[in-house]
């Protein structure tokens, strides 16, 4: 399955800067960047919506019976090394936003971040979207091995 992903550029977004793409064949997502003019400092505990710089269109395809979302996901290297994350990571991008795409950085260190110009902050993994039929009802069938168990209820640790 192949989607097609059409970038702005916004000026903010360096020419100098690679662009948006896959490092390698088999990867599952890009590299978002930080579109800042001065270096940020992301404090302790602090979260920050950074801006990538760009604005982003996914093609549909009218034969499926899904469209698509852009999830945007922490870096495993900031967040193994120095405790950055997405603060509602994984975040959505829904199908039809067209403004620019930012990402709230979250600090779950005790020391501040420096995010400089052009840093790749995130990345960014299409995934397909089915929406669901939503219907209303007055009870709701407990015939499942689970039932109404909640947190902790599946075992002890």
């Amino acid at each position: 399955m192949s989607v097609q992903l059409k970038i702005q550029y916004l000026p903010h977004y360096q020419s100098s800067w690679e662009r948006i793409h896959y490092k390698h064949t088999d990867d599952s997502g890009f590299d978002l960047r930080a579109a800042v003019e001065t270096p940020v400092i992301l404090k302790a505990h602090e979260i920050r919506l950074i801006p990538c710089g760009i604005k982003i269109e996914m093609a549909h395809d009218s034969s499926t019976p899904y469209f698509y979302e852009l999830q945007i996901r922490a870096r495993s290297g900031l967040a193994a090394k120095h405790g950055i994350g997405v603060a509602n990571g994984p975040g959505t991008v829904d199908y039809g936003y067209r403004g620019e795409i930012m990402v709230p950085l979250i600090n779950f260190s005790n020391e501040d971040f420096e995010i400089a110009p052009g840093d790749r902050i995130a990345q960014g993994i299409i995934c397909p979207v089915i929406q669901a039929v939503i219907t209303e009802t007055d009870t709701v069938a407990d015939n499942s091995a689970r039932g109404a168990g909640g947190f902790g209820s599946t075992g002890q640790k």
